[in-house]
C-alpha cells in the first residue's frame, strides 16, 4: 500500500511493502556508496544510481531540467502543491500502469523537498533485472517479427491505461532474459482521456529507430515498425 510521510519542508512517498522507515536515506546516493551498496550507474541528464536493497536493485535518480533553461536552473522546478510535484506525479503513474498490467518498474519511494517557491525531487524505483534497451540490443542483433509484435502490444497496454508517453523512444524500451518488454521513463508523462497523442507517440518512437538507424547503425528496417504496429493494433483494437 502506498502511504506519505512528511517532515518539516519534505514530503515522502513510499511503497509499505517495500519500505518500513521512510527517514531512512533512500535519496543520498553518498550514503549507498558509504555502504557499499552502489552496484553500478548510468548516466544521462544525470547520474542514475543503481543501489542494493534488501529484496532487490534499484534505481535512484535525481531530476534535472534539460535543454538551455536547464543550464542556468538545473533542478529547480516551481511548487504549485506536493502532489504536482514530478516525483510525486511519476511516482503514481507508475503505480496506475502496473495496475493496469504494464510491465514498468515498481516505484518504491518518492520525495520532493521544498526550499521558498521551488523544490527540489528524486525518485526510487526498481532496476529492472538483466535488461537491455533496444539500442544496445539492435546494435549487436536484428530482433525477430514476434519481438516487434510484443514491443507493440506492450505500447498498446500502455495506451488502454491513457497513459501519454511523451518521451517514447527506444532508449526507453527494454527487453529482459525471458523475452519480457519494458517500458520505462515516465517523467512528464501523463494520463489522458482523449486527442492525438497516441498517433504522436508512435511517431515519435519510429523517428527515434530512424536517428539510431544513422547515428548507430542499429539492425532495423522499416518493415520492423510495421511488425510493431500489427502488434499494436491487435491489442489496441480488442
Amino acid at each position: 500500500m502506498i502511504q506519505s510521510y512528511q517532515q518539516d519542508n519534505s514530503m515522502i512517498w513510499f511503497d509499505e511493502e517495500l519500505i518500513n522507515d521512510p527517514t531512512f536515506p533512500l535519496f543520498d546516493a553518498h550514503y549507498w556508496q558509504d555502504q557499499n551498496k552502489v552496484v553500478g550507474s548510468a548516466t544521462g541528464r544525470g547520474t542514475t544510481w543503481f543501489v542494493q536493497l534488501d529484496n532487490m536493485q534499484a534505481a535512484l535518480r535525481h531530476y534535472r531540467r534539460g535543454g538551455l533553461f536547464g543550464k542556468l536552473v538545473k533542478d529547480h522546478y516551481w511548487f504549485s502543491g506536493w502532489e504536482q510535484t514530478r516525483s510525486a506525479q511519476e511516482f503514481k503513474l507508475l503505480q496506475t500502469l502496473i495496475d493496469a498490467g504494464v510491465n514498468v518498474p515498481r516505484p518504491i519511494a518518492a520525495r520532493a523537498v521544498k526550499s521558498g517557491l521551488t523544490y527540489q525531487a528524486d525518485l526510487l524505483s526498481e532496476r529492472i533485472p538483466n535488461a537491455r534497451d533496444l539500442v544496445s540490443i539492435l546494435q549487436e542483433k536484428p530482433l525477430p517479427e514476434a519481438m516487434y509484435q510484443k514491443i507493440g502490444q506492450e505500447i498498446a497496454k500502455m495506451h488502454r491505461a491513457n497513459v501519454n508517453h511523451t518521451d517514447l523512444n527506444i532508449h526507453n524500451i527494454l527487453i529482459d532474459e525471458q523475452d519480457k518488454v519494458w517500458i520505462i521513463d515516465f517523467d512528464k508523462c501523463r494520463q489522458e482521456a482523449s486527442g492525438d497523442w497516441k498517433k504522436r507517440n508512435l511517431e515519435r518512437l519510429k523517428r527515434s529507430f530512424l536517428k539510431e538507424l544513422h547515428k548507430r547503425q542499429i539492425c532495423w528496417g522499416e518493415a520492423a515498425f510495421r511488425y510493431l504496429i500489427d502488434g499494436y493494433n491487435l491489442l489496441i483494437k480488442e
